[in-house]
């Protein structure tokens, strides 16, 4: 039984050459999953139309600047003139039985205590808010994408372990039935082997039904139809790029992320809202004209106008006032929020690189597991065709070489999800 020991070598060492059967799906890399979930996830289509309503929203604020034009018209009709009047003796003038007016009016505020230059400001940050939160959306596509390529990817990976086990498991039940029948050893070593089969194929019927979910949540996720979708990756058994590059400090990249933008910009706002409180409460100046024309009396008359008119709050400054101090304490809220929010972030990059630093001593120490668990697993099945230890010891350092080859993809799946956190959280 000794020639059998080339075979679990030849099977440790052909762990690169074993893949799954051949799928029908549509093979995607992670930049082609990222960019179809951009372009096709429901989140993406949302931001866009936000940001679209809010430039529309800024270009109808933009009219303000414009004179404002209508245009009147009305008529009546009555039983009997509204206005007699007596002329000379026995002549009278009868008017207002019936008639036409109509005209067209134009405006133009002149001074509105700045509330029409504060409300295209506010328009205008608002469009850059909505465009901070399409970039929120964008990250948070990407890193969404991520997470489900790299659990498709860890699912395929444990796949090709148990297919691995299961060539190796064969082969000791082959030799162990083998020495049975030869009366070499007893049956219960054969039994332990046709469980611990069991146990494989078991954890193969969970392992493909998660796999089949993972495919279908992708697929749905970057739209694409859900049996169609499979991704191209293989995880190698060696150790990344040291994530030291990818480092920055928080100083350097605090004003490149969209969340301190949007604190930014929802103190920007803050302030314009205190000074469209305060323009409220100013004197607001208009000018005007129109063409109208009547047929009222007994002819028609045609007419020019025009107008102007000043209007000043007076009662109005009594609840103002409590608007101007709503405002300010407004401001002063957005202030803290402003700092708070800097320190927060701040923090969570550091939080951020420190889970990518251990995820990648997780790879680390994973990938010296799967070179200690493969040793061992040689060495029982060496001590166990020498008669040295027990089925149950062979059958275990079995099952410790597939656990780390395991944790090694799990590992590494989770350091690739850390490091898109790390970036998204320092702006990248």
């Amino acid at each position: 039984m000794r020639h059998t020991r080339s075979k679990y070598i030849l099977l440790l060492c052909a762990w690169s050459l074993t893949a799954l059967p051949l799928a029908a799906q549509q093979t995607y890399t992670l930049d082609e999953c990222v960019e179809q979930a951009l372009r096709n996830n429901a989140r993406m289509k949302n931001a866009a139309n936000d940001l679209g309503m809010a430039e529309q929203q800024r270009k109808g604020t933009f009219t303000k600047y414009f004179p404002t034009v209508s245009a009147t018209g009305m008529g009546f009709m009555a039983d009997k003139n509204l206005l007699k009047m007596d002329v000379a003796p026995g002549m009278s003038m009868k008017m207002l039985k019936n008639g036409l007016m109509g005209g067209v009016n134009a405006s133009l505020p002149l001074f509105t205590g700045g509330q029409i230059v504060q409300g295209n400001q506010l328009a205008k940050v608002n469009v850059e808010k909505y465009r901070l939160l399409g970039r929120q959306a964008e990250n948070e596509v990407r890193l969404t994408t991520e997470q489900y390529f790299w659990q498709v990817a860890m699912l395929k990976e444990k796949l090709r372990t148990l297919s691995v086990v299961e060539s190796q498991l064969a082969e000791i039940h082959k030799d162990v039935d083998a020495a049975v029948s030869a009366g070499i050893t007893n049956r219960n070593d054969l039994i332990q082997v046709q469980l611990r089969q069991n146990d494989t194929r078991s954890t193969r019927i969970n392992v493909e039904n998660a796999l089949a979910l993972s495919r279908r949540l992708l697929a749905q996720y970057i739209g694409t139809p859900g049996d169609s979708v499979d991704v191209a990756f293989q995880v190698a058994d060696s150790l990344p790029p040291s994530p030291l590059e990818l480092y920055r400090t928080p100083e350097a990249s605090l004003a490149l992320t969209p969340e301190y933008n949007l604190l930014q910009a929802q103190l920007k706002a803050s302030r314009i809202e205190r000074k469209i409180s305060v323009g409220r409460n100013l004197p607001t100046v208009a000018i005007g004209g129109g063409f109208m024309h009547d047929n009222l009396s007994d002819r028609s008359k045609p007419f020019w106008m025009g107008f102007a008119t000043v209007s000043v709050p007076l009662s109005g400054w009594w609840e103002g006032s409590h608007d101007m101090k709503r405002a300010r304490l407004a401001v002063r809220n957005d202030e803290n929020s402003l700092r708070d929010g800097s320190e927060l972030l701040v923090i969570n990059m550091q939080n951020t690189w420190n889970a990518v630093t251990d995820a990648y001593k997780q790879v680390q120490i994973a990938i010296e597991s799967i070179g200690q668990a493969a040793e061992n697993l040689r060495l029982q099945t060496d001590y166990y065709h020498a008669g040295t230890c027990t089925m149950s010891d062979l059958l275990e350092a079995q099952t410790l070489y597939q656990q780390s080859r395991d944790k090694y993809v799990e590992s590494y799946a989770q350091y690739e999800v850390k490091k898109r956190e790390y970036l998204q959280a320092t702006g990248r």
